[in-house]
């Protein structure tokens, strides 16, 4: 493969954009995408005292369905990932955490997009109160390690983002609290 030139950006949105990309195979043969650019993003795996896990139920327009989420969000130009997922931890759940931990990253769709997702493990839960951005339809759930890998089992959880992170956690923490 050659290095990729952008040929054109074909949508500007508030969220992402996407580029017409121009590059060759190992031939030399032309070939054209669509890529998908994102400026990043952060999920938080919250972890109540008692062990339980904070997750929400999202509605997700693009699927018409409410999913079984991690909270989660985009960073803003210039924000700082760890504090990105305190401010999206506080706005989704209504927690705020005392101390917020590297998972782990991860590439969420690297077919088409260049999406990158830090995890954070987030302890220490204070309850402030929801802080729900205009759209944003989410209830919060709490669950045992146990349920949340029943649930990755049984299809319940189909959110990808939310099963990485989750088995990523579970294999840290072998299912008790991070501390």
């Amino acid at each position: 493969m050659t290095r990729n030139s952008v040929n054109e950006i074909v949508h500007s949105g508030r969220i992402f954009n996407v580029e017409v990309v121009h590059t060759t195979d190992r031939d030399g043969t032309p070939i054209r995408r669509d890529i998908v650019r994102h400026k990043g993003a952060v999920l938080i795996v919250p972890v109540l005292a008692d062990g339980r896990l904070v997750m929400i139920r999202n509605y997700r327009i693009a699927v018409d369905d409410r999913l079984w989420e991690f909270p989660a969000g985009g960073l803003e130009v210039g924000e700082d990932p760890q504090r990105a997922a305190g401010r999206e931890l506080e706005e989704e759940t209504g927690y705020r955490a005392a101390s917020i931990e590297l998972l782990g990253s991860f590439y969420t769709s690297p077919g088409f997009a260049d999406e990158f997702m830090r995890a954070y493990v987030a302890t220490g839960l204070t309850e402030v109160g929801q802080r729900l951005e205009p759209g944003e339809d989410i209830e919060v759930q709490r669950i045992t390690p146990e349920q949340l890998l029943n649930m990755i089992d049984d299809n319940t959880i189909v959110d990808g983002k939310t099963i990485a992170a989750g088995l990523m956690w579970h294999r840290r923490f072998g299912g008790g609290s991070p501390g």
